[in-house]
This record gives structure tokens, sequence and C-alpha cells, in this order.
């Protein structure tokens, strides 16, 4: 195989992994709190040693998660929750503690406040939210302090990671926080709204199109450098 061979076929590597991404993000377009992700193609330059020019390929190595705010829907769900301004949600999971934007919780038998996988949300001081089962008024505040029956009993954690270029996806809507996490002071909490998707699938289709082309092009590169090797070495084995 040469060099424009080898070429190619890194860049239809980088494009298969764009299209996971972009089919990812079309299929999330309607997940509360999910973030879409794209991926980010870098030129790799290597030396091929003696007097021969460098190969320069394609590489997409890094995945770019974008943090634009998705729009807020109303729910009126006691313990839905959407965030205005920097700030994730903290959740307890198996793996460890988790940021997520997704703001639907629900209150499980034991008074613990949890998403749908049963995660418990994590408050201001890294707690798990317990809510009192026999409470009939469950009111949160924009600052995040939730109050039952008009007292309050304690307050929503939002947090920021101190490096925000070290968090990194995990599945879904959950992130990795991957430094130490701050209070998110300047973000508000709105009670019974949540967060949509900030995929815009108009957009994503657009893309996933484009990405199909080039890799369908790229594909009929290869066949016909294919198909040119297989015709030299038939010449000369005659």
């Amino acid at each position: 195989m040469d060099n424009a061979a080898y070429a190619v076929l890194t860049r239809q590597s980088g494009l298969l992994a764009e299209l996971r991404a972009v089919a990812n993000n079309i299929a999330n377009a309607d997940t509360g709190g999910f973030r879409a992700e794209g991926v980010i193609f870098s030129e790799y330059v290597a030396a091929l040693g003696g007097d021969a020019p460098s190969l320069s390929m394609a590489a997409a190595r890094v995945r770019e998660t974008s943090f634009t705010p998705g729009a807020l829907a109303r729910t009126g769900g006691t313990l839905d929750m959407a965030i205005t301004g920097e700030g994730f949600f903290l959740v307890a999971t198996p793996e460890g503690e988790r940021l997520t934007r997704a703001g639907s919780f629900v209150q499980n038998a034991n008074g613990d406040v949890v998403n749908a996988e049963g995660h418990a949300l994590l408050d201001a001081g890294g707690a798990p939210v317990f809510v009192p089962p026999g409470a009939a008024r469950i009111g949160i505040a924009p600052d995040g302090t939730i109050s039952a029956d008009g007292v309050p009993i304690g307050q929503v954690g939002l947090y920021i990671p101190s490096d925000p270029t070290a968090m990194t996806r995990q599945s879904g809507v959950l992130f990795v926080p991957g430094s130490d996490l701050l209070p998110a002071e300047a973000a508000t909490v709105s009670q019974g709204f949540l967060e949509e998707s900030n995929v815009d699938a108009i957009s994503q289709i657009t893309r996933l199109i484009a990405v199909q082309r080039a890799y369908e092009l790229g594909q009929g590169l290869l066949d016909r450098e294919d198909a040119r090797i297989r015709n030299v070495i038939q010449t000369l084995s005659r």
C-alpha cells in the first residue's frame, strides 16, 4: 500500500468516528440535558526516513463537547430542575461522583432525591439530598435551597470543575469531573423546568449527509487505487 492510500485510510477512520458522533447526537436530540459531541481533526506528519518526503495524515483523536445551554421546557414537576448559567448537578453513581445537566429527579421510598437511574442527587455539602416523605409542599429557590412545607431543609449542590478541559463524558448525560469541584455561584435553579438537549437536529442531519458523502468519496478513491495496484501487479507478472 502506498502513501496515498495510507493518507486516505486515516481520513476514513476519522470520518467514521465523526459519523458515530453525529448519529449519537441525532439519537439524543430529545434527551434532556444531553450535550452534543463532535470530532476534532488534526494533521499527523510521519517521517519516512532518508530523502523521502514526510507523509501527512489526518488524525481524529479528540472529541469535543458543546456546552451551549439547551432550551428550558416547563414540566411543572415538583423535583424537576433546570440550571441557568454555568454549573452542573452532582450525582453519586457506583463509579463515583458525576456531573450532569439532566434535572429530572424523583423521591424514592427513603426520601432521597434520585434520578431515573437511582443515582442520588448531592447537596452543597456533598451529601444526598433528602426530603421528608410526608411533606405536602416542596419548594426549590433559585439558589437551590429546598424547603418542605415552608421550612428550609437543605440546598441542591451546583458545581463547576476547576479545570473544565479535564472533564470527560462517561455516557449519555453524565460527565467525569476530572478535577476538583467548585461551587457554581453564578448559576440558578428553576423548579418545574427541564433543560432540553442542545442538539440542533437539522444541522446535525446536514452534517451527517456531508460526512457520508465525504466517506463515500474516500472509499471510491481507495477502490480505484486498489484496482490500479492490481493492474500493475498483473502487468509485471506476465
